[in-house]
């Protein structure tokens, strides 16, 4: 088979077919019914373009800045936990990434290192986790500024949502004999993925190193993923306690609503991520390209607003971008770039989005992403959702911009 592939559709395809069961259910992952993650997709789909017929075609430039790193195009990879789908994991990510030069995200729950990854791409921001004391979350911190990160990312938007109506996939707490053997029907079932083990000479690590505190083992997944929810949630003050400690730019991760986008930059924060956790958060939350319009007007001018989740085509990039996304952060779809073809598939999953992104800029006769407007998007009446704004006492009345054939713009 040859191994590269044209479309992240494929690429998934390929993941399914090389990955076990339980692995590739962790990665489509979701929550209840699955409402929120079919949204985040389905979004994208009703939004369209405007695109002119003439006008100058010269060279396209992708590039813009993200939190102070120049990246070579409006995507970043979003933090994702244990990337046991391939043996060099997050350090083969940034090792993408950084050939691809944009900038690499990186989870608390990493199966890698920090310093690692950062090895691997200096342009790392370290994800962190509202976990364990303060103290705990201090170390961790400082161990990432120590490795060299460039930023943080908090993520506050979890809401621990139980059972998948599709079934939740089976993970063992270790790895040890008795766990091998149980799941020795579904790795032999995979043999191209289990090869790729053998010739790595390790086993699938199942371990959280950047949540280790002091001299201790790195701990466990479920140990690490426990303390987690037994930590009660922060609060605003929490937020700018963060951003007071961190010397340098913190993204908050998770922001649908407009009052919460307000306290983010009453925190400190230099920028939020419109994100519903890939619909792995309270299943029901609107697809997070519908809330970004209304956050983007509300307080684009003071922070960086980016968009994470349902992003799967260069297209998909352009369409953020224009409704007032600095950058967009992608999760599954370099997963399964990884799972068909480790560092090389999810370079090929980047090269997809810029091909995407290009074609994209050439039919809007446009040089530069940063020249992107609403105005070269079809926005059906009601796709938008203000969330947050009677909280604030703004108006949430919208009348939504649809552009048509002749350049005027219809209500």
């Amino acid at each position: 088979m040859n191994p590269w592939f044209e479309t992240v559709a494929e690429a998934q395809r390929r993941a399914r077919k090389r990955l076990p069961k339980s692995v590739y259910g962790a990665l489509i992952a979701g929550s209840e019914r699955g409402q929120t993650i079919e949204d985040n997709q389905t979004a994208f789909t009703e939004l369209g373009f405007a695109p002119h017929c003439a006008g100058p075609i010269g060279e396209r430039d992708q590039s813009t800045t993200v939190l102070g790193q120049q990246v070579s195009m409006p995507v970043l990879i979003s933090p994702t936990g244990v990337q046991a789908v391939h043996p060099d994991g997050e350090v083969a990510v940034a090792r993408a990434a950084a050939a691809r030069g944009i900038a690499m995200g990186l989870s608390s729950f990493a199966s890698k290192p920090v310093e690692d990854v950062i090895a691997a791409n200096p342009s790392t921001l370290f994800q962190l986790y509202w976990c364990g004391s303060k103290d705990q979350i201090l170390e961790r911190m400082a161990r990432a500024k120590q490795a060299g990160a460039v930023g943080l990312i908090l993520t506050l938007d979890w809401s621990f949502s139980h059972g998948r109506d599709w079934g939740s996939p089976v993970i063992p707490e270790s790895l040890n004999l008795r766990t091998m053997a149980k799941f020795a029907p579904q790795t032999l079932a995979r043999p191209r993925w289990l090869a790729t083990y053998l010739r790595s000479g390790s086993i699938p690590d199942l371990t959280a190193p950047n949540m280790t505190v002091g001299d201790g083992a790195a701990p466990g997944f479920f140990g690490a993923y426990g303390e987690w929810m037994q930590t009660p949630a922060p609060d605003w003050d929490d937020v700018a306690w963060i951003c007071a400690q961190w010397d340098g730019p913190v993204l908050l991760k998770g922001v649908m609503r407009v009052d919460d986008a307000r306290r983010a930059v009453d925190a400190g924060v230099a920028g939020i991520s419109v994100s519903n956790h890939g619909g792995n958060n309270l299943d029901g939350t609107p697809a997070a390209i519908r809330a970004l319009p209304v956050l983007a007007d509300a307080v684009g001018d003071e922070i960086e607003v980016l968009l994470d989740g349902g992003i799967r085509r260069g297209s998909d990039v352009v369409k953020a971008v224009a409704l007032g996304a600095r950058a967009v952060l992608i999760g599954r779809a370099y997963l399964w770039g990884l799972a068909a073809n480790g560092q090389a598939g999810v370079e090929n999953v980047l090269d997809i989005l810029r091909g995407g992104i290009d074609s994209a800029l050439l039919g809007l006769r446009k040089t530069s992403v940063t020249e992107l407007t609403r105005d070269d998007i079809v926005i059906p009446p009601g796709f938008e959702r203000a969330l947050g704004l009677e909280a604030t006492g703004e108006d949430s009345g919208r009348t939504t911009r649809v552009p048509v054939a002749d350049g005027a713009l219809a209500g």
